[in-house]
Order: C-alpha cells, then sequence, then structure tokens
C-alpha cells in the first residue's frame, strides 16, 4: 500500500464518534445535529424532474469534459454571478463534486519529484481534504493560522520568505469553513502578487459562495398602520476569485476556482460541481481527469443543467439561512462568543471554559445536540491550535430545529456555569 496513507489522520467525524463513545445522550430530547455541513433543505422538485428525464442518459459513457450544453450552463451562470466571460470549451470542467476535485487537482499539479516544488499552503483550521490531498500528492502541507486577533484573515507574512519558492499550490477558502470569512479585494491583490512573483498555482475554494445574507431593509412599515414589512434587501454577493482577478487585469492566470451545486441548490448527494480558470491548468487536468476516469453521469449532467440555470431557487435558500441566523444568533450571544460570520452557514463560536470536545461532548449528553469541536478542524501551527476552544455550529437543520438547539445549548452553559 501506499505509505503515505499512514500519514493521513483520522476524519473529524470519526474522532467525533470515538469523543461520543460510551455516551448516552439524553433519552428526553431529540436529536438535532448541528456538526456536518450537509445542507438539509429540500432539493427542488424541478432539479429532480430534471433528473429522472434525463435517464436515458444511462446508455451511453459520458466524456470527462462533459456536455457542451453543462459547459455552456455553468458559463452563463458565472457570466451572471461573477461578470466574467468563460470560454466553455477550455476554461471549464464539470467535476463529480468540488471535494472531489479539490483532491483530484492536487494530485496532478503537484511536482513530487526530488527537486520539485512540494510545499501545499492550507488555511487552519481548514477542510481537511486539503491535507489529504498534499499528503496523498507527495507535498508538504505548511498550515496557516487564521486567527480572531487577524479577523480571520490569512497572513501571508507568517510565511517564512525562503519558503515560497517551494510552494507549488495555495488553499483558500472564501467563504471560509469555518470561519464564514470573505476574502476583499486588497485579500486578493495580495495573493495574485505572491503567485504573481513566486509562480505558485491557487485554488479558490467558493463552495459557500452563495449562502449569504439579505442588508438590513432601511425602509419604514409600508402604510400607516402596517403589520407586514417590506421584503428584505438582497444581499451582496462575495467577491470570487475570478471577478477579483479580472477587476485587477490580471486574467486567470495560475487560478482554479471550484464550486459545488451541493449548498447551492440542496444537492449534496447529486455530486456535482464545477472547475474553472487557467485553460493551461485546465487542459492538464482535464488530460489526469481522463485516465482518473472521473466522467460525471449523463442523468447528472442533465440535473445540473438544471441547477446552475435556476436562480429562485437560490434566492429562497438563502432566505432559509438568514431567517436561522437571525433567530438562533440573539439566542446566543450571551453564552457563546462569536461574530456574525461574512457567509456560508457556519456559527464558529469560542465556549466558555475553553474545551471545545468537552464542551462538544456534555451538550451531546445531556441535551442531545451534536456540534463539531474546532480543534478537530485544525493542527498544532507555531505553538497553537487555532481551533481550540472553538465550536462549528452548521444551522443546515430546519428553522424550529436550530432554535431548538439553540435554547439547549443555553440550558446546557446555564446548568454548567
Amino acid at each position: 500500500m501506499n505509505p503515505r496513507l499512514e500519514q493521513l489522520h483520522p476524519y473529524p467525524f470519526q474522532k467525533l464518534r470515538e469523543l461520543f463513545a460510551g455516551v448516552t445522550p439524553n433519552p428526553g430530547l431529540a436529536p438535532v445535529n448541528l456538526s456536518i455541513g450537509e445542507p438539509r433543505h429540500p432539493t427542488p422538485q424541478f432539479i429532480k424532474d430534471a433528473l429522472v428525464a434525463g435517464l436515458g442518459g444511462l446508455s451511453n459513457y459520458p466524456i470527462t469534459q462533459g456536455s457542451d450544453a453543462l459547459r455552456e450552463s455553468i458559463a452563463a451562470w458565472a457570466g451572471r454571478r461573477y461578470g466574467v466571460k468563460l470560454d466553455p470549451t477550455t476554461e471549464i470542467l464539470p467535476v463529480n463534486g468540488s471535494r472531489e476535485a479539490l483532491f483530484a487537482f492536487a494530485q496532478a499539479c503537484v511536482d513530487s519529484s526530488r527537486h520539485g516544488r512540494r510545499v501545499i499552503i492550507s488555511p487552519n483550521p481548514f477542510y481537511q481534504i486539503y491535507e489529504g490531498a498534499a499528503l496523498l500528492a507527495g507535498a508538504r502541507p505548511f498550515f496557516l493560522n487564521t486567527l480572531p486577533e487577524n479577523g480571520f484573515r490569512m497572513d501571508w507574512s507568517k510565511v517564512p520568505e525562503d519558503l515560497w519558492e517551494q510552494v507549488n499550490m495555495v488553499y483558500v477558502c472564501s467563504p471560509g469553513n469555518p470561519t464564514g470569512k470573505v476574502m476583499s479585494l486588497d485579500d486578493w491583490k495580495e495573493l495574485f502578487d505572491l503567485s504573481d512573483r513566486h509562480g505558485f498555482v491557487i485554488a479558490a475554494d467558493e463552495c459557500y459562495s452563495e449562502i449569504y445574507f439579505p442588508l438590513p431593509n432601511p425602509l419604514p412599515l409600508a402604510g400607516e398602520g402596517a403589520k407586514v414589512m417590506p421584503k428584505p434587501i438582497e444581499g451582496l454577493p462575495p467577491l470570487g476569485a475570478l471577478t477579483a482577478s479580472q477587476q485587477l487585469g490580471r486574467g486567470f492566470r495560475n487560478l482554479i476556482v471550484f464550486n459545488s451545486l451541493s449548498k447551492r441548490s440542496n444537492v449534496p448527494g447529486l455530486r456535482s460541481g464545477m472547475v474553472a480558470g487557467d485553460a493551461a491548468l485546465m487542459k492538464a487536468f482535464l488530460l489526469y481527469r481522463t485516465y482518473h476516469g472521473s466522467a460525471m453521469s449523463p442523468v447528472v449532467q442533465a440535473a445540473s443543467i438544471a441547477a446552475w440555470n435556476d436562480e429562485a431557487h437560490v434566492t429562497e435558500n438563502r432566505r432559509q439561512y438568514a431567517e436561522k441566523f437571525a433567530a438562533v444568533m440573539p439566542l446566543l450571544k450571551d453564552v457563546l462568543s462569536f461574530d456574525a460570520p461574512d457567509a456560508a452557514f457556519y456559527l464558529w463560536a469560542r465556549v466558555p471554559g475553553g474545551d471545545d470536545a468537552a464542551f462538544a461532548r456534555g451538550l451531546y449528553e445531556t441535551q442531545h445536540v451534536t456540534v463539531l469541536p474546532g480543534s478537530y478542524l485544525a493542527r498544532d501551527a507555531a505553538g497553537v491550535n487555532p481551533g481550540r476552544g472553538f465550536v462549528r455550529i452548521a444551522l443546515v437543520d430546519n428553522l424550529d430545529a436550530c432554535v431548538e438547539a439553540a435554547r439547549r445549548i443555553v440550558r446546557f452553559v446555564g446548568e454548567a456555569a
């Protein structure tokens, strides 16, 4: 077996199962699981209908590049969303979910030869696929802590100057998992300048890009004595890497962006996403994927086209998340320390006492609510584990369940005080 497999850490949810081993949760309370970032809003019916209508595609082998219709639908969405013009033939590939592609891209990108560039930079805390992809590609991860004192930004000054020439690739996640931090144009410019100077590739994970929140509505009630507030004003979408790169006049050089329908369209089981960016990198990645055997099923392609072409269901999805954050944050603000996220569906909250694992175990045992210890999402780096003392709360369940979970957290903290 590949000896690099021995370098892989247990996945966070395996560690969570081990943490809960031997614990019997309160049998009088229904379980509420807010630990995993799995969307639980219903899948829109029109996507299901498109999936069924596409079943005839089961009789065909798919091509790795995907159909022209799918790539054109992704290009059209990117034009609407990011204001960029992508070539569907050379700058877009459909993938079987962003997780698969984030892993596979490192295998295609890293020069693991003795004298090759063999360092991959990752935010810390991070999505664990980044680490596994680096290790199995023969690279060495370098973890860059994102901390509250610097607004959860990646501080590039913390990278040793002599390391840059060894850096093959940098993973960034915006909106961030678990912090919800969105990179600004100045953040992107700093990273692009470093990439242009040192020649590394940027892998931008944007799978939470469509979950953002409405702006406060400054309008008064509609008419004297009116009972109904006007509809909230749709918020500004997070700045994406493609938009930033275009605004800065640099094109898509050494940039690959990953996105997914899972969160956007509530179809995590569809396993459908896309990558877009630098045509030269995409050409090499397509060659890798042709041998890897990762073509998307024609049936999934049919449903994906329907999803990428519609925005109404995405707007409704955002409305539901905004409603949950508006209900939950006021309940938790006096017992947990957190900032409202810029985007995504997580609360990254500091817990009383600072022991995130003990907090999660006690909450599960007494209140039957599951959250994820932040230390499970991070590695020790620069003398600290930046996830220690935090928990990630995924507001993925329905409104009533999330509110009930928040009330139980308040009760748990109060009883433990």
